[in-house]
């Protein structure tokens, strides 16, 4: 699966400004939730259930929070670069400055696990995570992480 199928460049966030992990999921819900028609507070008590299991923060700057939700048919992404890395509790201390937000259809199957694949394999690139650091604006971070 690519990353442009469920990723779009309305859907890419530069120089976002959270004091900390609850805010950014907050806001984060608050975009989600207006472009798929689902509340919300049901978006972010998701996230923050998914999040209590373990933090999505996957280390080398990098989280990448989701949730399942039955009344999804196919993956939705938002992605964000924060203004300031903050603390996400990821696996190797690090702050993190690149969150990727992944929704995905409820049911497992390949389309999910692949969804959640490509970004992983993209967002460990060393290449594509100094692009996207250094990105001008959201079209260069669209270009960054959407592209083959």
């Amino acid at each position: 699966m690519k990353i442009k199928e469920f990723l779009s460049p309305a859907d890419v966030m530069i120089d976002v400004a959270a004091s900390d992990k609850r805010k950014l999921l907050a806001e984060l819900a608050l975009k989600a939730g207006a472009s798929l028609d689902i509340e919300p507070d049901h978006v972010l008590a998701e996230l923050i259930r998914r999040e209590d299991l373990g933090s999505t923060g996957v280390g080398g700057g990098v989280a990448i929070p989701h949730a399942r939700f039955p009344q999804l048919d196919k993956p939705y992404g938002v992605v964000v670069r924060l203004r300031r890395p903050m603390d996400f509790d990821a696996v190797d201390n690090k702050s993190v400055d690149i969150v990727f937000l992944l929704l995905l259809p409820e049911a497992a199957n390949r389309e999910r696990l692949g969804a959640l694949a490509a970004i992983t394999r993209k967002l460990r690139d060393p290449a594509v995570a100094a692009a996207l650091r250094g990105a001008r604006d959201a079209t260069q971070l669209y270009a960054a992480v959407a592209t083959d």
